[in-house]
């Protein structure tokens, strides 16, 4: 009897402990959220396997989150599927709802709004920044700010935008800045204007504006697609950056700031290269996204203790898969690919009108060389080069066989290329598309010890963030 008192009393303290403790929260001035759009294990291991490659050793690189403290896994299945679209996946991350494929900020069956951990943090009064590497309406930036039944109402988010009235909106742009069936419905950047915010176009003219900013919209230069930055792969020198904008928010929230910021980031196209199944094109999103949480980290370090900073995914697309070539892989080999699946495709088919469609085999190889280093720096046999010729021969010469994947319009031959690239490098490839496989967490900073332990639901990540700032 006594040894059950006792136990009785131990378990009494731990609950009340942990309950005082949870209401109290962890001291935290300064949220940070990165997600990863797409990033599962496989890519964050094929990256770490990449780097030590070019490094010429066999192991692990780090990157800037995988030596966190706390490592876990997540489970991503949506409501009603197993495999979550982002715009599900998303919503569950910022609000705690599960919700249907393709519903932004929306309960299952859109019956009600469900609210962000950002709506959260704004009325605690901190400063709120939703920042990523495509466009601001978006499924993953969306699900912070918006509640719409369907994730291609790209008007009606941008204007959900406005309403929220967080302090910092970043990314490519817009993809509707005008209704699409109300011709009398105001522009998108009008409203915001209206609204109070200062639009930066470009790092320089974000950094002239911003002192003197109530709110700002920070997208990139006049001219630049409003879909997303470029690729890292692909990225020329003045191209905004995910890591300025991440600096640039950090900069801009924490001189406005009296009681703290939440910042949310996404690497956004981490997705869209595996949604390509472009390997070269994935390790180089996958270490630009390092690149940002390293901006973080600079700021974390100089107020470790009222910072916590959460780095996962939405979830996995692509299914990656290392080892295609037996027990050896060769990852440096996709150091030779020197721009994205789709410039690879865009330059074959300038090639083709450039020559009314007459283009000569040899062409096409002087193209592969350059782009993918065959036949140079990649030994590519007869019977590889016969599998290309084939594609030259049946899509290439054939204008209009063109690939409509998710993000892009592909050229088959240059989609067969990059294939035979990655299987020369040992990555292989399930889908196209995303994959219920579980996705890493990683934390670090004033309350990290709490996504520690048993494996998360997506679900779980806004209420331990609340719990840790003492919201709950």
């Amino acid at each position: 009897m006594m040894k059950i008192i006792v136990w009785f009393s131990v378990l009494m303290m731990v609950f009340f402990g942990y309950s005082c403790t949870s209401g109290k929260g962890d001291g935290i001035r300064y949220i940070f959220f990165l997600i990863g759009d797409g990033m599962g294990n496989g890519q964050v291991t094929g990256t770490q396997f990449y780097r030590a490659e070019l490094d010429g050793r066999i192991g692990l690189d780090s990157l800037s989150f995988t030596g966190f403290p706390v490592v876990n896994m997540m489970s991503t299945y949506s409501a009603f599927n197993a495999i979550t679209c982002s715009a599900a996946a998303g919503t569950a991350l910022a609000t705690g709802t599960r919700t249907s494929n393709g519903t932004i900020g929306k309960d299952a069956i859109h019956s009600k709004d469900v609210y962000s951990i950002a709506v959260k943090a704004k009325e605690k009064g901190l400063s709120v920044g939703i920042t990523t590497s495509v466009s601001i309406d978006h499924a993953t930036p969306a699900v912070f700010y918006a509640h719409q039944s369907s994730r291609s109402m790209y008007y009606e988010i941008a204007m959900d935008a406005v309403k929220a009235g967080f302090d910092l909106y970043a990314g490519g742009g817009f993809l509707q800045t005008r209704s699409m069936t109300d011709s009398t419905a105001p522009d998108v950047y009008c409203s915001f204007e209206d609204a109070g915010y200062t639009i930066a176009r470009g790092y320089d003219d974000f950094n002239r504006k911003r002192e003197k900013a109530t709110k700002m919209v920070f997208v990139q230069e006049t001219g630049a697609s409003p879909f997303s930055l470029p690729y890292a792969i692909d990225r020329k020198p003045g191209d905004l950056t995910l890591s300025e904008i991440t600096r640039g928010a950090i900069d801009y929230l924490f001189q406005k700031s009296n009681k703290g910021f939440f910042l949310m980031v996404e690497g956004g196209k981490i997705d869209w290269a595996c949604h390509s199944n472009d390997g070269a094109t994935m390790v180089n999103e996958v270490m630009d996204f390092s690149d940002a949480v390293e901006v973080v980290l600079e700021f974390y370090h100089q107020h470790p203790d009222e910072t916590l900073v959460i780095v996962t995914a939405d979830h996995e697309t692509g299914g990656v898969g290392l080892g295609t070539r037996g027990y050896d892989l060769n990852l440096k080999l996709l150091s030779y690919q020197q721009n994205s699946l789709d410039v690879l495709s865009e330059r074959l088919v300038s090639l083709r009108e450039k020559r009314g469609g007459k283009v000569r085999w040899e062409e096409v190889k002087t193209v592969l060389s350059e782009e993918l280093g065959f036949w140079n720096e990649i030994e590519i046999t007869k019977e590889e080069e016969d599998v290309l010729k084939s594609e030259f021969e049946c899509s290439y010469l054939q204008a209009g066989a063109a690939l409509r994947g998710l993000y892009a319009v592909v050229e088959p031959l240059a989609k067969q290329a990059v294939q035979l690239l990655n299987n020369k490098a040992g990555m292989g490839w399930t889908t196209p598309e995303h994959t219920g496989t579980r996705v890493p967490v990683y934390a670090i900073g004033a309350g990290a010890w709490r996504f520690d332990g048993s494996p998360l639901n997506n679900t779980d990540i806004p209420r331990i963030i609340a719990e840790s700032a003492g919201w709950d």
